[in-house]
């Protein structure tokens, strides 16, 4: 019998880096053995070969020097090895065969590379490190692999996926954490940033965006400080509101999207960190909208699993 194998997943992004220590089981099935957590691309102050070491030397002693996939801004740019954006639609078999490849102190490591896809507008969208959640999403169930399907990944940018027969079709990324951050803490309009968070007041800002006649976010935006000052939101609950307000956009956009119909699918999965996701979900069961809230940690392990299959199998046959 084949012994199970390993592998070290990296999740390697601006802020933050995180290793997984991964077994892959013989009946196929994944197993996170271990954790371990760094600094970002652009926040360490050691070199990448340092931060990574750092991270996953402690398991080389039980395990030996296991292959090591990357992905995210690790990728880019500002990163380690840039890898290029791969033209959607693409498969996860397509996406291994254009790993980058490299050796360092004895690993062999695979940067996994980003996607990019043009919209009906003309406009380029890219993504790094998200497409690892769409490519385990996959793996969750059969059906997903059939058809056409949206994901949403909400965070800083949001993505909304569409997935169309087991391959990514194309994406559309939406400032709404980004712009939630900049605005919670940088404009006259939050004095003061709750840390308690108010599901009401969440509901009142969806609602506000949802039912504006025209849907314009920077008209609505100054009611997050008009109503405070009339009384209608205490300190308390103006960034709850304010976080309905940009997530109801959001949302609003994904339903008027041309690229997409929402009608025609019988759910959108939300891939991201628990509280945001229930938000996200809220918002789009308020519109009869159905949805699955998927772990997100569990849903880009598979993704891991699934590039690191694809490239073991590439491997035999090139042996």
């Amino acid at each position: 019998m084949q012994k199970p194998s390993h592998f070290i997943a990296v999740d390697w992004g601006t802020s933050r880096l995180r290793a997984f220590l991964c077994n892959v089981k013989t009946d196929g099935s994944l197993k996170l053995v271990t954790r371990s957590a760094g600094l970002g691309v652009s926040k360490s102050a050691l070199s990448f070969e340092e931060t990574l070491m750092e991270c996953i030397s402690p398991w080389e002693f039980e395990y030996g020097k296991l292959p090591v996939l990357m992905a995210g801004q690790i990728g880019s740019s500002i990163g380690w090895k840039e890898t290029p954006y791969l033209a959607s639609p693409i498969s996860p078999q397509e996406l291994a065969k254009s790993c980058v490849n490299f050796q360092c102190n004895g690993y062999d490591i695979n940067v996994i590379p980003g996607l990019s896809c043009k919209l009906e507008n003309n406009n380029y969208d890219c993504m790094r490190g998200e497409e690892l959640q769409i490519l385990g999403w996959l793996q969750l169930a059969e059906h997903n692999q059939i058809g056409q399907h949206l994901v949403c990944l909400p965070g800083t940018h949001t993505k909304w996926v569409l997935v169309e027969d087991g391959k990514i079709k194309l994406f559309k990324t939406a400032l709404t954490g980004e712009l939630f951050d900049l605005i919670a803490n940088h404009s006259v309009l939050i004095q003061e940033k709750a840390t308690v968070f108010n599901q009401e007041a969440f509901n009142s800002g969806a609602v506000f965006t949802l039912n504006s006649e025209t849907g314009s976010l920077i008209h609505g935006l100054f009611s997050v400080r008009s109503r405070q000052l009339f009384g209608q939101l205490n300190a308390d609950e103006a960034t709850s509101y304010l976080s309905g307000l940009l997530i109801g956009s959001d949302v609003r956009a994904a339903m008027n999207a041309t690229e997409w119909s929402l009608t025609k699918m019988d759910k959108v999965s939300v891939i991201g960190a628990p509280h945001l996701s229930s938000c996200f979900a809220s918002v789009l069961n308020s519109q009869l909208i159905a949805t699955e809230i998927c772990q997100v940690t569990t849903t880009t392990l598979l993704g891991f699993n699934s590039v690191f299959q694809s490239i073991n199998q590439l491997s035999k046959k090139i042996a």
